[in-house]
């Protein structure tokens, strides 16, 4: 890592001039490629324009880059390297040497960038590898994408201001309506009117309509969960999820050319989450998808993307077909690699046989030229498979019924009848009790589950405990209890004094959970969301309860986690009621789905498929996809 200024130093001393040793440094831990001055110096245009006058060192603009990615603490954050390979005015992006390097971890080497436009991705790969790190540097133009290939990226919710959802979302189309005719018109002043990339700008301002600017953006909203309330309802007003769904809105609004979406389901329900699938099966740019739902993952995307062994590897189809094709490739290269390992075996066995007869070194020293070849030409690799790691809840004591029951409930914030989320609730909740809740946001299921906690008190009824219930609660804001300047072996040792104070015991009950490595030392703000949610699990395991209310437990979580998650919950001995947008865990854990809508709960009795079927066609009928 490069401190702030060390980094301005070298940018001085190259545009004075630096010694040969000094290129040579730079260069080296740029790990710029042969040939790629140029692409890396379109990548770093912005940087290069708070840098002296361009010199012959063609290192400056990335030093300068370097420069701007320092963080508050003077920590290069990201470093990343790429040479464009495909056409500067195509809409197909392919981008070669592609490295990225977060923290002073490498996380891709030496790999292929490529997205072709109308392919929707889906970016895989285990906590922490990088999928989020990885499409900020793409979204920041980190890699030397070509300008006429706009990029929005959603990580952040929409800005607190007095505008409605409605209005926000018209005022950044027509923004972004004038942003494409401005850069039309430098197109066309600059490059002439046979620019290639006119045509397509041209179809864009087109399609884009102002006078349906408020009719679509209002259908957008309505399909995220907004009524014609909340619709209007200023963004300043707004949590950071119902403000992260109008960000979203606009980001389906504009349709950029190359769209991120990191875990866009997080803050969606089920319903959303259903009409975000169909709506995305019809998107005709680029998509980069990173989610943790298979389901999501099948419904959306054509292709695949594995973040593996510091390398991105594409697969053609949605989920399903990435883990047919990888299964299959996997079982290939297995068998090729204990052929070839049995062929090397046997030649050297030979060799070492060869003693001095003269025929006999002369095959031996022949075969020994066959050994030479096979390892130049790079030997096959025995296949590396993924981290799976089993993690278990702590066994309970048995509470004879009735654990949790609620009886004849009736609760609102205001105490105000008009105002009532839930009347005369009757509901039980017992030690083998595995509850899903579903439905729309807003209608109080993380409500009900600080009801279940004591936290909010009922307006009318009574909500009864047994004595010796303790309830575990992971909630979507369970990271925001984590000290991120701390790392997590010290967090959970200053956590838990009176248990241990042995640095071994807590790095193996952190281990459990999936945290290990250097991930266990590193400071908790540098993890990724699936990272710190694995450490808020081994805090709830260590609490030792006997019932479990999780609010979204999978945000974050890795595909393999998830149903290690699932696993853990099946073989715990106390009650679980879970609130969740994904469909698969709830699939394989849930015994009971109960609907809360219209101040009530109903029992749904068909499968969760079903109920997500139901979904579909009540969106379909009602005309919202």
């Amino acid at each position: 890592m490069v401190s702030v200024s060390k980094a301005k130093r070298e940018a001085k001393r190259a545009a004075g001039g630096d010694t040969p040793k000094e290129k040579k440094t730079v260069s080296s831990r740029l790990n710029t490629p042969a040939g790629g001055s140029k692409a890396t110096s379109k990548a770093s245009s912005v940087a290069g324009d708070a840098t002296p006058p361009a010199t012959s060192d063609d290192a400056l603009p990335a030093i300068s880059k370097l420069a701007l990615q320092e963080d508050a603490n003077g920590i290069s954050d990201r470093v990343t390297t790429g040479v464009l390979s495909s056409i500067q005015s195509s809409r197909d992006v392919k981008i070669t040497s592609v490295s990225l390097v977060f923290h002073g971890k490498v996380l891709v080497q030496d790999t292929t960038l490529e997205l072709n436009y109308g392919r929707r991705y889906g970016l895989l790969g285990e906590n922490g590898c990088g999928k989020s790190t990885i499409l900020k540097s793409i979204a920041a133009r980190e890699y030397p994408i070509p300008e006429h290939v706009d990029i929005y990226l959603l990580n952040e919710p929409a800005d607190p201001t007095d505008l409605g959802a409605l209005e926000w979302v018209v005022t950044e189309a027509e923004n972004e309506l004038k942003r494409l005719e401005s850069l039309a018109e430098d197109i066309l002043e600059k490059e002439g009117a046979d620019s290639p990339v006119l045509e397509d700008l041209y179809e864009r301002i087109d399609s884009m309509d102002p006078s349906t600017f408020s009719s679509r953006a209002a259908l957008i909203l309505t399909g995220l969960g907004f009524n014609k309330v909340t619709i209007h309802k200023k963004t300043r007003d707004m949590s950071g999820g119902w403000r992260m769904r109008v960000a979203l809105a606009k980001a389906l609004f504009v349709r950029p050319s190359l769209l991120l979406l990191d875990d866009p389901t997080a803050h969606l329900d089920l319903e959303a989450c259903v009409w975000l699938e169909e709506y995305l099966k019809k998107w005709d740019r680029t998509l980069v998808l990173v989610s943790h739902s298979m389901d999501f993952l099948n419904g959306v995307c054509t292709n695949m993307i594995d973040m593996r062994l510091h390398k991105l590897i594409y697969y053609g189809g949605n989920y399903d077909a990435y883990m047919k094709t990888r299964s299959e490739n996997e079982v290939n290269q297995m068998k090729s690699y204990h052929k070839q390992q049995e062929e090397i075996a046997h030649i050297k066995k030979f060799i070492a046989s060869a003693g001095t007869y003269a025929n006999l070194v002369r095959q031996a020293k022949s075969r020994q030229k066959i050994l030479d070849k096979m390892e130049a030409d790079g030997l096959i690799e025995k296949v590396v498979p993924d981290k799976v790691f089993t993690f278990r809840f702590a066994q309970v004591e048995k509470l004879p019924p009735p654990v949790l029951s609620f009886d004849d409930v009736t609760f609102s914030y205001s105490g105000n009848p008009e105002d009532n989320l839930y009347e005369h609730l009757d509901l039980g909740v017992d030690m083998d009790s595995r509850v899903a809740l579903v439905g729309p946001n807003g209608v109080g299921k993380s409500t009900l589950l600080r009801l279940m906690t004591g936290k909010l008190s009922a307006t009318a009824g009574s909500v009864s405990r047994h004595t010796h219930l303790k309830l575990g609660m992971y909630s979507q804001h369970s990271a925001d209890q984590l000290d991120l300047t701390k790392s997590a072996l010290d967090f959970v040792r200053d956590k838990y004094r009176e248990k241990s104070q042995d640095y071994q015991y807590w790095r193996q009950q952190l281990g459990k959970y999936g945290l290990t490595g250097d991930a266990q030392t590193a400071l908790m703000g540098t993890l990724s969301e699936g990272q710190k949610s694995r450490i808020v699990f081994a805090l709830l395991a260590i609490e030792g309860p006997n019932m479990l209310l999780l609010d979204e437990p999978t945000n974050g979580l890795d595909i393999p986690t998830i149903d290690s998650l699932a696993d853990a919950i099946n073989a715990f001995e106390g009650g679980v009621v879970v609130v969740s947008h994904d469909f698969r865990l709830l699939d394989k854990i849930a015994k009971q789905i109960l609907v809360c809508e219209n101040k009530s709960i109903r029992r749904w009795e068909g499968s969760i498929g079903e109920y997500k079927n139901y979904l579909r066609k009540k969106m379909i009928d009602r005309g919202a996809v």
